[in-house]
């Protein structure tokens, strides 16, 4: 090799470095979240279409952790996320007045419907959620709960309690510890019972024989709420990025988007945000 050559080639190697340099500090300053979010949310595809526009409005990144709304509250106790995007408002409520959140911001709203086998066999069809869960119990049809501390548990298990069962022990109930689309997949197997939020089942696939049996009474409601974790008890929390998702997905263009978002022609979420 001449010594042209011998100079150029540790030269050209000098000179990517200033390049990779501007890539890796690029990259550092991207601003990014985390949001602990219910896997009903993640499942439905809303996040698919809301997250991108959030980023093309203010060029933050957006990390979601689907888990269930109580196991999101315990990331946001223990400081592991900067958002919480959940749907059971007693527990939210309580996570503020904890103080381990800033406010609670009432979000969009879906419902609940109660799936099951076309058949019916316990003949739950109708617009009762209480009465329907005391005739699946009453004949012991095969009934799959989340068993996950997650919004739609909380609320599943308010019905129980409401039809006079404060902890459902009959033969075919069987709690999965999993995440909507999970339970409905075991529903779909084994056709049995399961409550679902509406978002998820529009988007759900495998529905097999599975139908919606239950739905329109007022108890069915599902609201969501988001909330900013409190950077005083937790000091790394990203407070300002994320307050903008939360000013942003409150404002007249983040209402906007969740009204958009549609599977089949229908509107899965509907926004009633105020600050």
């Amino acid at each position: 090799m001449n010594g042209f050559g011998m100079f150029f080639k540790p030269f050209r190697l000098l000179a990517l470095v200033p390049l990779a340099l501007i890539a890796t500090v690029s990259i550092a300053q991207t601003p990014s979240i985390v949001m602990a979010s219910t896997t009903s949310t993640e499942q439905s595809g809303l996040f698919g279409h809301l997250l991108p526009e959030f980023k093309r409005a203010t060029g933050i990144d957006v990390k979601v952790v689907a888990v269930g709304t109580g196991q999101a509250l315990d990331m946001g106790r223990r400081g592991d996320a900067d958002v919480l995007f959940v749907h059971d408002q007693v527990a939210e409520e309580k996570v503020v007045a904890e103080g381990f959140v800033l406010k609670r911001y009432p979000l969009m709203y879906n419902d609940f419907v109660l799936i099951g086998p076309a058949a019916d066999p316990a003949h739950v069809k109708g617009k009762d959620i209480t009465e329907a869960l005391k005739k699946i119990n009453a004949v012991n049809a095969g009934f799959i709960s989340r068993g996950d501390k997650s919004g739609t548990h909380a609320a599943e298990l308010r019905y129980w309690k409401s039809a006079g069962l404060e902890a459902p022990a009959f033969a075919g109930y069987k709690a999965c510890g999993c995440g909507m689309g999970a339970a409905l997949n075991m529903a779909s197997s084994l056709g049995a019972y399961v409550l679902a939020d509406r978002g998820t089942w529009l988007s759900f696939r495998n529905r097999a024989d599975l139908a919606v049996l239950v739905e329109g009474d007022q108890r069915l409601f599902n609201q969501y709420g988001v909330m900013v974790v409190n950077p005083v008890r937790h000091p790394r929390t990203k407070v300002l990025e994320a307050q903008k998702f939360v000013d942003w997905v409150v404002s007249p263009a983040g209402q906007g988007v969740i009204a958009s978002y549609k599977v089949g022609g229908e509107q899965l979420f509907f926004p009633n945000a105020y600050k």
